[in-house]
């Protein structure tokens, strides 16, 4: 199965990866920014945006399989990996399965399991989930909202301790009224040996919101020189 990628500049590769039910296009203020410096490899998810859907699972450790496959189609072995809500769990799970590949990683939004999000959100995303479950119709919109909001109530399942697995520097980046709990989003930054937690004015979509100051932060962290953990 081939993932659509949107492909813009030259130079170090940076991958993006977008949230649950987005596509690529979520990062219209980092595409145009980023591709200044850096190959911008915008990837739209298995079942998200232009990509097909496919006969796969539709989980987040396939989903990371699928990015290693483009990675290695496409000749890269070492990439920059920035990942939003959902692309930041694939993140998360591609640099502790794959963590030879990633230079270094960009979380924003991101949890580790579903209750890391907030207990409203939560309710509201199980409650979503459950109507669609017990809807009589069957068509394959409802469908595939099914799968989409089920994904969020059924995963990540990651440990604190698979945090440590993370050899890449880490930036983690996040609004002050995120979706995921403030306490949920510090215990990553503190689980990841070598990261820094970065937290902006705005909501989930902070890239969007507060595009400049986002970009600004994962701009220096990236220029920045890191020591290598072992």
């Amino acid at each position: 199965m081939k993932l659509y990628v949107r492909e813009a500049g030259s130079g170090e590769a940076l991958v993006l990866l977008h949230g649950n039910g987005e596509n690529s296009s979520y990062f219209q203020y980092q595409i145009p920014y980023f591709s200044q410096k850096y190959h911008v490899i915008a990837v739209d998810t298995r079942g998200h945006g232009k990509s097909p859907r496919g006969t796969k699972p539709f989980t987040l450790i396939q989903f990371a399989k699928d990015l290693k496959q483009l990675l290695d189609q496409m000749g890269l072995k070492k990439v920059n990996l920035l990942g939003f809500s959902d692309g930041g769990n694939i993140a998360l799970i591609f640099a502790i399965v794959y963590p030879s590949y990633v230079k270094k990683l960009i979380v924003n939004g991101a949890n580790i399991f579903p209750n890391g999000m907030k207990k409203k959100v939560e309710f509201s995303i199980f409650k979503r989930y459950y109507t669609l479950v017990l809807c009589p119709k069957k068509t394959t919109k409802l469908q595939h909202e099914k799968e989409l909001v089920g994904l969020m109530t059924k995963e990540p399942r990651l440990k604190w301790t698979d945090l440590w697995k993370i050899k890449a520097p880490t930036l983690v980046i996040v609004g002050d009224k995120d979706l995921i709990s403030e306490r949920h989003t510090r215990k990553i930054a503190e689980w990841i040996p070598d990261s820094k937690l970065v937290i902006l004015s705005g909501g989930h979509s902070v890239a969007r919101e507060n595009w400049k100051k986002f970009n600004l932060q994962v701009d220096h962290f990236l220029s920045e020189s890191h020591s290598i953990v072992k």
